[in-house]
């Protein structure tokens, strides 16, 4: 490969990286790596890849084989880290580097990226069955029911007083489930994305007007946004949904009597991207993260958040989460949960809007 060939892909590599020498050392570290362990190319190279790597796994060994046998291995699950960092569990991949003899290249996947991403297409399965499930809930229960409501009007009518009170909850109840199936009708039938180049602060700031008049009344927004973000390329009517959804679902978790914190972070990362449709990679550099101060998400439902008909909310409906997965996704964006007591973080990442003419 030749110097211009590797300075133009080694940097652009979407994973953590590291080339080590053949006395353990470490030569390069792409700018994935230097954000996931924390530390700059300048204090990595030359030092010990032992003394600035924890890897729960024989490492030593590994080399050792990769170099003998001159063939890449494979370990999956484990936990790294660097510096003070948190051990985050990666699958590793260690290749011997072409042409320089004992040296190898060095691959840390972590899991967290690997497992949604797997996820995202149950996910848009899912999306699609709980569609048609959708249409014909929506169909063949709303005539029934205007049927029924319509009765249950005409009995109050020459009844006491005591029995109208049945009537009335026969009513209530049945335009309670007309909403649900509204509901559903929306996730089923939504239209595909109109996309155009948008401030994505724009949309948060109208989303967050529109939430603070109603049921984010109590909620405190904090704001940490990064003015130089370019424009991102969506329909801004469905991700006004979008925002107006993740912010009800923070208000909604927060278990304070004066009402939570809600903060908004955006900024750029160029870590991630995405296969189109076409099979061509797709950057998603613009970061929002909406993040609430709540007991967070029940363990046991964390993994299927997105999930058509998954909730953590004794009424809800589990179609909230599922529709902004669905809309991101069809915006060929991503998103992601990660989740604690006391913190949840929904991250949204998006595409940047291409430029006039291209």
């Amino acid at each position: 490969m030749s110097v211009t060939s590797f300075e133009t892909l080694w940097p652009s590599l979407p994973v953590p990286s590291l080339i080590v020498s053949a006395d353990d050392k470490i030569c390069e570290i792409n700018s994935a790596a230097e954000g996931f362990l924390n530390a700059s190319a300048k204090s990595m190279r030359g030092v010990p890849v032992m003394d600035k790597l924890a890897i729960d796994a024989p490492l030593e060994e590994a080399f050792e084989r990769v170099r003998r046998d001159d063939a890449p291995m494979f370990i999956n699950n484990v936990d790294v880290s660097g510096g003070n960092a948190a051990p985050v569990q990666c699958n590793i991949q260690i290749a011997p580097l072409s042409g320089k003899p004992g040296w190898v290249l060095l691959l840390m996947e972590p899991r967290q990226i690997a497992d949604r991403l797997g996820r995202s297409h149950s996910v848009k399965s899912s999306a699609r069955s709980a569609i048609g499930m959708a249409e014909m809930l929506a169909h063949e229960i709303k005539n029934p029911l205007a049927g029924i409501t319509g009765a249950a009007q005409l009995l109050s009518m020459g009844i006491s007083v005591e029995d109208q009170e049945l009537t009335d909850l026969i009513v209530e109840e049945s335009r309670r489930i007309v909403a649900l199936l509204e509901q559903v009708e929306q996730f089923g039938n939504l239209r595909p994305p109109s996309r155009r180049a948008i401030n994505v602060h724009d949309l948060i700031d109208r989303a967050r007007k529109s939430a603070k008049l109603s049921y984010a009344a109590s909620m405190k927004f904090v704001e940490e946004f990064d003015p130089s973000l370019p424009s991102t390329f969506v329909d801004g009517d469905q991700f006004m949904q979008v925002f107006l959804n993740l912010f009800k679902n923070a208000a909604e978790a927060s278990d304070k009597k004066d009402g939570g914190v809600i903060r908004i972070r955006t900024f750029y990362d160029l870590s991630l991207r995405l296969r189109r449709k076409d099979g061509s990679g797709g950057a998603l550099p613009l970061q929002v993260e909406i993040i609430d101060d709540g007991p967070g998400l029940p363990p046991e439902i964390a993994g299927d958040i997105f999930e058509p008909f998954v909730s953590g909310r004794e009424n809800g409906t589990g179609l909230g989460l599922a529709l902004v997965s669905k809309i991101i996704s069809d915006h060929e964006g991503w998103i992601s949960v990660d989740s604690s007591p006391g913190k949840t973080v929904f991250r949204i990442s998006l595409p940047v809007a291409p430029k006039e003419g291209s």
